[in-house]
């Protein structure tokens, strides 16, 4: 068991440190967000709908079938 000692340690460390870099940028972050930031967008107008819509499956199907030829093309020339 003394073998793993320097493991054990390496991970304790590794822990310990990573523990006190998170809570560093926890309490150094800035929590006030800035006004250009929560803006809408860059370009200067409202959206002109709700965003959260639901696409057809159609969409995503014809999107999976490009993405699987297109492997099946590439995969035809050496």
């Amino acid at each position: 068991m003394i073998e793993y000692t320097n493991i054990l340690l390496f991970l304790i460390i590794g822990a310990g440190l990573s523990g006190v870099i998170v809570g560093a940028s926890y309490l150094f972050s800035v929590k006030a967000a800035d006004q250009e930031k929560v803006s809408v967008y860059e370009c200067g107008f409202d959206p002109f709908g709700d965003s959260r819509k639901v696409f057809e499956v159609r969409f995503f199907l014809v999107g999976i079938l490009f993405i699987i030829f297109d492997l099946e093309i590439s995969f035809l020339f050496p």
